[in-house]
Formats: C-alpha cells, structure tokens, sequence
C-alpha cells in the first residue's frame, strides 16, 4: 500500500501495532518480520495471512498444544554450514538438531483431521518435506550435551579408553607422591594444581631443590613452587598426547559431520523460515487475544463497513484503567463514499478517524481486529492522510499553505481505489475562503471517485455533504446539560459546534454573547442553533428508545417466566392424571387377575365336586357379583375368625394372607421381593409387601 505522507502510518500509530506485535514474537526472524509489516494490496495475501491468525487464535483460546518451541537464530550457522570446508561445534549442532526435531513434530502434528481444519496453518509447511536422517546423522556423532560420543569412531574409543587409563596411573602415581611428600613436610596449603595443562605439585619455596622433577612456576609470593614430580613426567606426556590426538579426531568427526549436513543446507534455511513464520503467526494471535481481535469479511473492492469497532490502543489503554471503549460504527460504499464529521472540539471526530484508518492498515497487514465478525474492509491501493498542524519551517510554508499542497497531491493522485483522512478541512485562513476551497477540494475527490473521512467545523461543508450525492453527513454526540461529549458518532445529521452553548454553560457574561450573537449571519447562527436542537433530540430519542428497548426485553423476559410457569403446571396436571390412571389400571390388573386364579380354582372344584349346584352357585356368585363388598367383608370375617394376624418375617412354609383380597395360602418359594404362595391348588407370584404372616387360631389352641 502506497502511504502519504511516509510519516502516516506513524500518525494513525501503526508503528505501536507494531512494536506490540513484536514484543509477543520470540524469535528474531518474527522480531523483524513485526518491525518490517508488509500493507498488502493483494486479496489473497490478505485473506491468507488473516485466516492463518485466526486459526492459531482459536489453538490458544482452546489451549491446543502447536509444537512451535522457540528456536535461536541459526542464521549465522546456517550460512557456515554452506561454506565448504566449514565446521560446526558440537553446541550448534545440537541448536540445528532441534530446529529438525521442531520439524518432525510440526509434520506430525498434522495429521489427516488437522489438515482439514487448519488448512491454512498448513500452508506454512506446503513445498517442504521433513527429513529424518539430519537427526540421525547427528545422533550418531553427538550426545545431549553437544559433546562427541566415544562411539563416534574407533579411534576415538580407542583414544578416550587409553586417556582414561592413563589418568588413572596418573592419579594415583599423584596420591603416592603427595602422601610422601605430605609426611615430610614439603607440601604447601593447596598440595598440588594444574599449569600448562600438567598436573603439578605446590612445595614451599625452600624445599623446592629437594623435590626432584620440573619446574613450572611460583606463586606471586614466592613463597610456593609448582613442580612436575619426575614420576609422572613421562605419563603427563603420554597424556598431552593422546589429548592431542583426540582433539584432532574430534575435529576430524565435527568436520565430516559439517559436510555430510552440508547437503541439507538449503532444507535447513527453509525450516528455520518456517518456525520463525509460525512464531510471528503465533504473535499476532496473541495480539488478538489482548486487544479482542476477530476476523472480518474482506471483499476485493473499495468497501469500509464497520460494526461495533474499537480504536485497538485506546482499546487496551481503557481496559488497563478500567474504562470503557465507546466503539464506531459507521459504512463507506459506493453510495455514500465520504462521510463529513461535525460536532464540538474534543468530542472524538479525530479519534474516529484514526480508528478507521489504522483498521484498516492493520486488516491489509493480516492482522486481527476488534470489530464484529460481521464488519466488511475492503482493499486500498493508497492511503492518503492529513491530520493535524503541518507547517513547515524547512520551506518556509505556513500552515495553510502546506494544507493545500497537500490537498493539491490528494486531488490529482486520488482514485477510486484510495482511502484519505483530513481532519478539520480548509482550517487556517479565512472562514468564509476557506470553506470555499474545502468545497472545491471535496468536489473533486467525489469526482475521483475515492472514498474517505472529513472532519470539519464549516456549515457549507455540512449544508454540502445533505445535498451532494457521495457525501454523507455524521455528527458527534454532545450532552449540552452536562457539557460533557459522548464520544459517539451518528450518521446522517450534521452535528452543532455548540459554540454559544458552551460559552453560557461555562459562566460568560451574557452580554459578551449576546454582543457575539449580533456579530453572526443571523441565517448561520438560525441553522446551527437548528442543528443544536436537532442532534439533543435525536439524543433524547435514542434514550427514549433504549429504555424502550429495556423495557420490551423486561417484558420478554416476564413472557418467558409466565410460560414456562404454565408448562411446569400443566405438566404436573399431566403427572398426576397418569398418576390417577395408573392407580386405576393397577387395581383393575389385580381384580383381573384374582378373577383369572377364581376362574381356574371353579373349574378344578366342578372336576373334583360331585354337587354341581354348590359349583354353579359360587360361579354364579362371582360372574353376577350382586354384592361384592358384602362378600369380601363377610370373607375378612370368616378369615378373621380362622386367623391371626402375626408379625415377622415371611418364610417358605409360611401361612400367609393377600391384603387385597383377603385369602390365605402357603408360601412355596421366595424369589427376591416376591413370593409364591399356593392358594386353593394353583400356586401365584405376590409381591412380599401385600402378604400377612397369619398363624391359625387352632393351632395356638393346640399349643396352649
């Protein structure tokens, strides 16, 4: 995207975008990547790299693990690596060893399900391949520690095996001599040190001649001597040269293991642009978390259609202070391509300005917005700005000269592809002249076809955007009983300076503004005493409207209430009507069924009676059942005057009488919480809670 002036994007405040996103980078390939942002003006960069943060915000919202630790900057072992001849020590090794295990768990981290979900995280990765055997071939020369293995190679087993051999000799070689010379008394407080690489005893100076051996040296004050006993000069020898030759094959391994990697040299660098790609990715995310950042629709034209957005660093700087965030909303199509924002100084024309702009920056450099998902940005080849006092002293312009050669490089570079910011139009000479240009220069950026942001004070301005078609008219809110701004932009009306309103709130004497008043058009001073009253009620609509609005939401929220209180009492009705119902069915099932058990004992009776007449007349009793409460009270009776009701356990064997129906039987079998009891020939299934332990009355008569 092509800026003006080049300091623009220090005025809309891109460059703390992006010093915040840099502090979340870790690595210094995304440090840079942050501190050079790149303002695309390609729709598939943009969708491209917009869709990635958004993926990896949706990993951290979800505390998904993506295997991107960070890496150090490799870019100075990279470069050695391609150099022939060059070689790596055992520590850069190891840095590059886990550049390439990053890369296995990246590769792994996307299997089939992933690759379908992140599909743009995944893009990072196309191209590329992950290669095992760079591990492998390290694994096999290097330990954990960067350090080279024994096993690297023969020899040095060999030469490590004889060193550690040699040492030992050497050691106790040393503790021979040291305790000799320790029971002679020849030994200094510290007893033995290291110069030149050998082991060396410390005597005091006196005794020197008496140790024999070489001399290596004497303390500062002189009072010590170092010497190399003459026992262990021939092992420090042997020592010095294996250490010698273990060095050598050392870096004859590094060296071999340097050109074997060599041919991954080119991989490597692309591994070490992919962890720094997705440590930068990963850094705009967590922007996005900290200012609540979302992903909007983008569409290839020039279209700005903001929902609910916020001004992203007055965003954080509010929530830090515990403030609230007044957001703007606001659409520039092709309808209504300017908007001219009216209203008192210091009610947040220029914020809402700056917010406009430094969004739509921030979406054409990829990153995450605090707007609804539902806002449009378009695409803007030039961003034009002019905010604020742009004297300049280099070339003697005062401010309104350099106002209009400003204005001049707006008017002939402008398109129908820019986007332009000028806060407070045609300001700095003469009202009425003034606005005569702010006019023209207006006329001519509708007639390019650009779309773009004015702020302004001028009433022809505001008489200019109700009438000509392109422009739009917004206006900022102002509380004229509390003198207080409000910070909120309505589109449509132009706004009031509120100049006299003011002066009256803030205690001048009523004559100076009356004095003032007689000095205005009495035509202006009539339309922005019009505006004035206009935008308070549209003010007082809005409030009226909100408590409308709380007032339909309160009355939902009672219907709600009112309807589920209705369904739970209609449901409790339905519970207990099918509890009725049930009650019903259940005593039907159990007269059923004792009918069924009478029906069947009736039919062994009349095989087993020999008088018929005493059969039919019980069948007759129970199919024309004239009485049948007669009947069972006059069967508790008969069963009362036979039996005794017991307490106790039920047990097989067991007399025992129904509740329901008064009949006593012998229980058979119990089977959990029912029983079997044999009443008349046919045995039935009772639940143990309907049967009485009953004992007969002549049985306890026997007894007694």
């Amino acid at each position: 995207m092509k800026l003006f002036p080049e300091s623009a994007y220090i005025q809309l405040e891109f460059d703390k975008v992006k010093l915040l996103l840099a502090g979340h980078c870790r690595s210094e390939y995304a440090i840079e990547k942050a501190n050079q942002l790149e303002i695309h003006t390609r729709i598939e960069l943009i969708e491209t790299e917009l869709r990635q943060s958004y993926e990896y915000k949706q990993l951290l919202q979800n505390s998904i693990y993506f295997p991107n630790d960070p890496i150090f900057n490799l870019s100075k072992e990279l470069k050695v690596l391609s150099i022939p001849g060059a070689v790596l020590a055992g520590d850069e090794l190891i840095e590059i060893r886990k550049l390439a295990e990053l890369m296995k768990n990246i590769f792994r981290w996307f299997d089939a399900e992933r690759r379908n979900v992140y599909n743009n995280l995944i893009k990072i990765i196309d191209g590329t391949y992950y290669e095992k055997a760079i591990i492998e071939m390290i694994d096999d020369i290097i330990d954990e520690s960067g350090q080279v293995k024994d096993s690297a190679s023969d020899k040095l087993q060999s030469i490590r095996m004889n060193l550690y051999r040699k040492r030992n000799e050497l050691r106790k070689a040393f503790d021979r001599i040291i305790s000799k010379l320790n029971k002679q008394g020849y030994l200094a407080d510290i007893e033995e040190s290291f110069l030149n690489g050998r082991r060396v005893v410390a005597v005091y100076a006196e005794q020197k001649r008496t140790v024999k051996g070489i001399l290596h040296g004497e303390s500062e004050s002189r009072r010590t001597t170092f010497i190399e006993p003459e026992e262990t000069i021939e092992l420090n020898n042997d020592i010095y040269s294996l250490e010698s030759d273990e060095k050598r094959e050392v870096y004859r391994l590094l060296r071999d293991l340097t050109a074997k990697l060599s041919v991954y040299s080119t991989l490597l660098s692309t591994y070490h642009s992919i962890s720094g790609e997705y440590d930068f990715i990963r850094a705009k995310a967590k922007l996005a978390l900290e200012m609540n950042g979302e992903f909007p629709l983008v569409e290839d034209k020039a279209i700005v259609h903001l929902e609910k957005a916020f001004h992203p660093l007055l965003y954080l700087y509010n929530k830090k202070a515990n403030k609230p965030t007044i957001p703007v909303s606001l659409t520039l199509d092709e309808t209504n391509r300017i908007l001219v924002i009216s209203g008192p100084n210091a009610g947040g024309k220029t914020v809402t300005l700056k917010t406009v702009g430094l969004l739509q920056m921030m979406v054409q450099s990829g990153l995450l917005v605090p707007v609804q998902p539902s806002s449009k940005f378009g695409v803007f080849k030039q961003l034009l700005i002019h905010i604020g006092d742009t004297q300049s002293l280099e070339f003697e312009l005062s401010t309104y000269s350099s106002h209009l050669k400003n204005m001049k490089y707006f008017m002939e570079s402008a398109s129908g592809k820019t986007l332009f910011f000028i806060d407070e139009l045609g300001s700095g000479s003469d009202p009425n002249l003034g606005g005569a240009f702010a006019e023209v220069i207006l006329e001519e950026l509708v007639k390019k076809h650009s779309y773009g942001i004015v702020t302004t004070h001028y009433l022809n301005l505001k008489v200019m955007a109700s009438k000509t078609p392109g422009i739009i008219n917004g206006a900022m809110a102002f509380d004229e009983k509390n003198l207080m701004p409000l910070y909120k932009l309505n589109i449509g009306k132009p706004g009031s300076s509120y100049t006299f309103a003011i002066a009256e709130r803030i205690g001048l004497d009523r004559p100076l503004i009356d004095r003032a008043r007689k000095m205005v058009d009495e035509e202006h001073f009539r339309l922005d005493k019009l505006l004035n009253r206009t935008e308070q009620d549209l003010h007082n609509l809005e409030k009226k409207e909100k408590e409308l609005h709380q007032l339909l939401q309160e009355n939902e929220k009672l219907k709600k209430e009112m309807k589920h209180t209705m369904d739970r009492e209609k449901h409790d009705q339905q519970v207990e009507l099918l509890k009725h119902q049930n009650k019903v069915s259940e005593e039907k099932l159990a007269y059923l069924k004792e009918m069924e058990r009478k029906l069947k004992q009736m039919v062994i009776d009349w095989r087993k009676e020999e008088d018929k007449s005493k059969v039919i007349k019980n069948i007759s009793a129970l199919l024309f059942n004239k009485s049948e409460k007669k009947a069972t009270g006059k069967m508790q009776k008969q069963i009362e005057s036979k039996f005794i009701e017991l307490s106790g356990e039920i047990k097989v064997g067991e007399k025992v009488k129904m509740k329901k129906n008064h009949q006593v039987g012998q229980v058979l079998e119990l089977r959990g919480k029912k029983a079997v009891v044999k009443i008349g020939m046919l045995p039935i299934h009772v639940d143990i809670k309907d049967l009485v332990l009953v004992r007969s009355k002549q049985d306890e008569t026997d007894k007694k």
